[in-house]
């Protein structure tokens, strides 16, 4: 029995297979990750259909069950080719990119991740477009979008209340063991082994410094590291270490300019 299908789909992963063909992987709203492979991938068109961050038009088939899946498609959406002169949005995208196709499990429908990544990407793009250095309201943006990956996985990060108090203010910490947060007065003996809770993960409105960009994205690499990658026994994605290091770089920079 055959399969065909037609979907919108996120290119997350391509890389080349022989001369004429690519592996690639693509985040669908009703399939969730789903890999297959593209032939006739020989010139510069073709190559650039496939590039990480578009949104295509993509036909899935496959031939009798077991057969490989095989794609082809139109672009509808180019997101990191319109960021290439912006190297920290680009980070950003190929880091989404990233984590989708090393956290996912194929076939997991995930409709409101895919919805909150394409308004991630179309954010980030527009966000980008009048401006190049948007540091303020990208990053904050991207990190939502990491403790959104975390709810989707199974493992969303609760910060409603304290969970030693039950109050609702002054919430500073996060508990490394059950990711509910932790207030001021709730943290006691405990102060040092809590992670730290920037305050722009409270609220939308606010967007934060650099050194809170950096606790969060420490605070979100924690438990993915945690509870996907440990699992596995493997390293996060070498771009999303190399995006806490450009983050790190703005802090200095920061701490420079205000000394």
């Amino acid at each position: 029995m055959s399969l065909e299908k037609e979907a919108p789909a996120l290119v997350i992963f391509t890389a080349p297979m022989g001369e004429r063909a690519a592996r690639v992987h693509v985040l669908t709203e009703a399939q969730g990750l789903t890999r297959g492979v593209a032939y006739g991938v020989t010139n510069q068109t073709a190559r650039a259909l496939w590039q990480l961050g578009n949104v295509v038009k993509t036909r899935m088939r496959q031939r009798g069950e077991g057969g490989i899946l095989t794609f082809s498609g139109e672009v509808m959406e180019v997101y990191a080719v319109r960021l290439f002169e912006v190297p920290l949005a680009l980070d950003l995208v190929q880091s989404v990119c990233a984590l989708l196709n090393t956290t996912l499990l194929e076939h997991d429908p995930c409709p409101f991740l895919w919805a909150q990544t394409l308004y991630f990407l179309a954010s980030l793009c527009d966000l980008c477009k009048t401006h190049k250095r948007r540091e303020d309201e990208v990053v904050p943006l991207y990190i939502r979008w990491e403790v959104l990956l975390l709810q989707t996985l199974g493992f969303g990060l609760d910060f409603s209340c304290c969970a030693v108090t039950g109050d609702r203010e002054n919430l500073v910490y996060v508990s490394p063991r059950t990711g509910r947060a932790v207030s001021e007065d709730g943290a006691g003996i405990w102060r040092d082994r809590l992670l730290s809770l920037p305050e722009f993960l409270l609220t939308k409105e606010k967007k934060g410094a650099p050194f809170q960009w950096l606790e969060g994205l420490h605070l979100t690499g924690y438990f993915l590291q945690r509870h996907v990658y440990d699992q596995y026994h493997r390293p996060m994605p070498i771009i999303r270490q190399r995006l806490s290091e450009r983050i790190k770089k703005l802090v200095r920079q920061t701490n420079a300019r205000n000394s």
